[in-house]
């Protein structure tokens, strides 16, 4: 291996350097999910907690949305072909909860008297929880298996 390659120089493809998922541009992802996990999974556990019967649905919604972000950040952390499949099956899950609450909470905002990270898109989070998992599952594709 050259000194170039070694230390990320010119000519090393960002996505195979370190030949991890979770390594060169990942970092920032594993970085985004880590700030999402955090976020949902500390708002969900107060609103369980302390409100529950205000908004159970959105509240329910919150916290699976804290489990698909923790098994994403953990899988991408990890690395290997298991991590890879895992990251990849909760990024589409991700893109479906977004898609479904998204619109559904459009379309019956009566069900959502609170919102979750999901709803109408992700636009109380700029939208951030819609491009996520695509940006997610294209590094997916891109980073070399590990």
């Amino acid at each position: 291996m050259t000194r170039a390659r070694r230390s990320g120089g010119p000519g090393v493809d960002p996505a195979t350097e370190g030949g991890r998922i979770g390594s060169g541009p990942g970092r920032l992802l594993v970085t985004l999910y880590a700030v999402f996990a955090v976020g949902a999974t500390s708002r969900s556990a107060y609103q369980i907690a302390t409100r529950f019967d205000e908004a159970p649905l959105p509240y329910a919604l919150s916290a699976v949305a804290a489990v698909v972000y923790c098994a994403i950040t953990v899988a991408l952390v990890r690395g290997g072909e298991t991590a890879r499949r895992t990251a990849l099956a909760g990024c589409v899950a991700e893109l479906a909860g977004v898609l479904v609450v998204g619109t559904w909470s459009v379309f019956d905002p009566e069900a959502f008297p609170d919102t979750t990270v999901w709803s109408a898109y992700g636009m109380g989070y700029l939208f951030i929880p819609l491009v996520l998992p695509v940006v997610g599952l294209w590094w997916l594709r891109r980073s070399p298996a590990s």
